[in-house]
């Protein structure tokens, strides 16, 4: 079965964004824009009306948790999420994902610091698979989550 990958953009002290600066904190270089270019998308929004102007996407009203449970059952391969932390949030809570991959920017964004990735969610122990570095600064971090019942050492693992 494909898998479910989320990848979470974060500066080193876990905020998704920061008022003031620019997207990616302006680090992004092009070996990591690489990684990221030609991916098929999937865009769930029942406001926008399609066809969008994204190339390689596709536009889905329906709930998102259903349809990406709909999704790896009849994908070939695997998806990767990349944006919403709520979606990322409902999708993790649903037992839908398979890895987290977390792309350290290297800075610490501090006072102007917004959108704490981790925020709201349960416990959760990450098994680390892989690590790379790219353009020499940011940090592609790989793991397979485990949903726990309470912090680490209680022994108990959520269904």
């Amino acid at each position: 079965m494909p898998e479910l990958l989320i990848d979470f953009i974060s500066s080193l002290d876990g905020y998704a964004a920061a008022e003031g600066w620019p997207g990616w904190w302006g680090l992004e270089g092009p070996e990591y824009l690489d990684v990221l270019a030609g991916m098929s998308k999937v865009v769930f929004s029942t406001t926008l009306s399609g066809p969008l102007s994204w190339a390689n996407t596709q536009l889905v009203a329906q709930d998102p948790v259903e349809a990406v449970r709909e999704m790896k059952d009849k994908a070939a391969k695997s998806m990767r999420t990349i944006g919403s932390l709520t979606l990322c949030r409902s999708l993790l809570k649903a037992g839908l994902v398979d890895r987290f991959r977390v792309v350290v920017f290297p800075v610490i964004t501090g006072s102007s610091g917004r959108e704490r990735i981790y925020d709201g969610y349960p416990d959760v122990a990450l098994d680390m698979i892989s690590s790379r570095t790219f353009d020499g600064r940011i940090q592609l971090l790989e793991y397979v989550p485990t949903i726990l019942a309470g912090p680490p050492g209680t022994n108990r693992v959520s269904a």
